[in-house]
């Protein structure tokens, strides 16, 4: 009988250790749909009518379907996922989630208009304390756990409007710093839009491409090999 693992694409392998990772760390796995409202991908994320990302040159617009996206990540199924805790009255949660995501954008050796992406949320009352530091500790502990103890890790400020404080999440990969995900302590509107009182929850989220991590852990050069339908990928 031929061995499953030699089978399986790296996205697949890559999406069940994040998982293992998440899980171990309390994380509840969601699933959400690619062809999103734009609420959800946008408005509810605080994203403004006016921001880059809406312009057809970062966003697949489904024509004749009004309000309806190709999803450019996987936090909109986070912040579902947010709307049924507070219906069933659960928290502190947390929610990692897996999938494909869409944006219109040049290709090169780090970039692909489809590529898988990792988001996750945790939120609680500001007496759970889930703050900053916590962030910080889970990210680094999925990198160490994804790429090897000896992977370095660094947090930078940056500015992201679902997120405040926000931060970009770098590893080193061949002697250079490769940005990783983007983070931060979820903004206060995007609480109230997901029908949390900002005054009492407090919670941080994180979304990043799986693709990169992929390329570090095994020395894929070129992003775009990923998508080329060569079998011989199907080796780790």
């Amino acid at each position: 009988m031929q061995n499953k693992k030699t089978t399986e694409h790296p996205f697949s392998i890559l999406s069940r250790q994040a998982y293992e990772v998440f899980a171990q760390l309390g994380f509840e796995i969601v699933v959400g749909p690619e062809l999103e409202t734009e609420w959800y991908n946008f408005d509810a994320l605080n994203v403004p009518k006016d921001h880059p990302a809406r312009d057809m040159q970062d966003t697949f617009w489904i024509k004749d379907s009004v309000g309806k996206v190709l999803r450019t990540h996987t936090t909109c199924t986070a912040g579902r996922a947010i709307e049924r805790a507070l219906k069933e009255d659960r928290f502190p949660s947390a929610f990692i989630s897996v999938g494909k995501v869409f944006r219109n954008e040049a290709t090169d050796a780090t970039h692909e208009m489809q590529f898988f992406q990792i988001d996750g949320i945790m939120v609680g009352e500001k007496k759970d304390g889930i703050s900053l530091a916590n962030l910080k500790g889970v990210l680094s502990q999925f990198y160490k756990k994804m790429l090897g103890e000896e992977i370095e890790v660094e947090f930078r400020p940056s500015f992201f409007p679902f997120t405040e404080p926000s931060l970009e999440v770098h590893t080193k990969w061949k002697g250079k710093w490769l940005e990783m995900m983007g983070a931060g302590m979820l903004h206060p509107k995007v609480l109230q839009n997901l029908g949390l009182d900002p005054e009492k929850y407090q919670g941080f989220a994180f979304g990043g491409g799986l693709d990169r991590i992929a390329m570090i852990k095994w020395g894929v050069p070129d992003v775009r090999i990923f998508y080329q339908g060569d079998l011989r990928l199907n080796q780790f």
